[in-house]
């Protein structure tokens, strides 16, 4: 499978312990789906960095976003993030073809439900973006959980969004301690969340990003209201610590 090069141009704090980093595509199309992921690895690892020098991640930008790439994590005390972390502007990177069917489906006329946990949702921003940017017709709702508001990766992007996109509701929660000034829902996503917030929509397309609990809770929670397995898409992020989140799966190593 053919690789791309690419150079590290920026690196932003997003949330608390998250950061995003910016690529450029150095020139060369990189063509890509809104919602899909690649393995990005050091074109020169550090000395003792070899063993630990390949990650997948989600794309997070929309795919208009001509010659850049973005992608956004967690930051753990590992080899590869601390390298990361640490790079220099212009550092080279190995990318792989971008793969994955976690994409908004075609047929406008039924709503897309995302529901994300932590940093579940770099794909679903970048299908966001892209669906906002293209004016897609699409019913969009996004419940976004994380324990606290600092957690909250991208939350004024999506605030925007939803201000931008008239199709686009955004539903964010907080799990953690009572914050009096959050002005958003509050608690774990469960059924009661789910009916009151999707009053009016009728067989919305699911989608499913976030640690493995969370999918599998999701998942659970769906299947038991009725929700057909063909209507939901999933992605894991694997079992980091921070499951602050709610209570066939394309699961891939991003955490």
């Amino acid at each position: 499978m053919p690789n791309y090069q690419m150079t590290l141009v920026d690196r932003q704090r997003i949330a608390r312990d998250t950061m995003s980093f910016w690529f450029d595509t150095d020139g060369r199309d990189y063509y890509f789906r809104a919602g899909q992921h690649a393995d990005f690895a050091f074109l020169h690892p550090s000395p003792g960095g070899e063993s630990d020098n390949s990650r997948t991640f989600s794309l997070a930008n929309s795919p208009d976003d001509a010659g850049l790439v973005m992608i956004a994590m967690r930051m753990r005390e590992t080899v590869f993030k601390s390298a990361l972390k640490s790079a220099t502007f212009g550092t080279r990177f190995r990318v792989s073809r971008p793969r994955g069917s976690f994409t908004l489906h075609q047929d406008s006329a039924r709503p897309a439900v995302f529901l994300a946990g932590g940093i579940g949702i770099t794909p679903v921003r970048s299908i966001l973006d892209w669906a906002t940017q293209q004016r897609m017709a699409h019913k969009l709702y996004l419940f976004y959980s994380n324990r606290e508001a600092e957690d909250a990766a991208f939350l004024e992007e999506l605030q925007a969004l939803a201000a931008r996109n008239p199709c686009f509701t955004l539903i964010p929660t907080v799990t953690g301690l009572e914050n009096p000034d959050w002005p958003y829902e509050k608690g774990h996503i469960n059924y009661e969340m789910l009916s009151r917030c999707l009053a009016g929509p009728s067989s919305p397309v699911f989608y499913i990003a976030g640690p493995s609990g969370m999918v599998t809770a999701m998942s659970d929670l769906l299947h038991s209201s009725g929700v057909s397995e063909d209507d939901m898409r999933t992605e894991e992020f694997g079992d980091y610590a921070a499951t602050e989140n709610s209570v066939p799966t394309n699961q891939i190593s991003k955490s």
